[in-house]
């Protein structure tokens, strides 16, 4: 019924509009067309069985053993069908076959991650690293997206 796969330069389109769309409505942050191209490696992309892209999510290395779970979003007509469980589940998947340890996500919605056996974590447990990416958000210093971690 879904497919999920790697993403392609020919999904940054759809994927741009997934992730603003939820940024619209406060539920992540935007992301620029260049962000995307440049992290396109990072992407995974569900599709129905004619080969519309869903959702998206991407798993991007933050340190040694850490990486980050980030710009998930799935289409508003297709939410509640298992489509980010199974996004989140392909980033799992890549992180364990690439020896990390642990993986964390900084979100809105911390309901669905802690269904998927996330836990809430102070974000000064993060590494470094993430606030080089937060330094450039409209809401810094005054983040109000939850952290939460998950050992694989």
């Amino acid at each position: 019924m879904y497919q999920v796969e790697k993403a392609k330069i020919s999904d940054v389109e759809t994927i741009h509009a997934l992730i603003n769309d939820a940024a619209k409505k406060n539920q992540m942050l935007p992301r620029s067309l260049q962000s995307l191209y440049e992290n396109i490696r990072s992407f995974f992309v569900c599709r129905d069985h004619n080969g519309k892209v869903l959702g998206c999510c991407a798993l991007e290395i933050a340190w040694k053993d850490m990486a980050e779970v980030r710009s998930l979003a799935v289409a508003r007509r297709m939410r509640k069908h298992g489509i980010g469980a199974m996004l989140v589940e392909a980033c799992l998947t890549e992180a364990k076959g690439l020896g990390i340890k642990k993986v964390f996500t900084l979100t809105y919605v911390p309901g669905f991650f802690k269904k998927q056996h996330f836990r809430v974590v102070d974000k000064k447990k993060l590494p470094h690293k993430i606030w080089s990416d937060c330094i450039h958000c409209p809401h810094f210093p005054d983040c109000d997206e939850v952290a939460l971690i998950k050992v694989l």
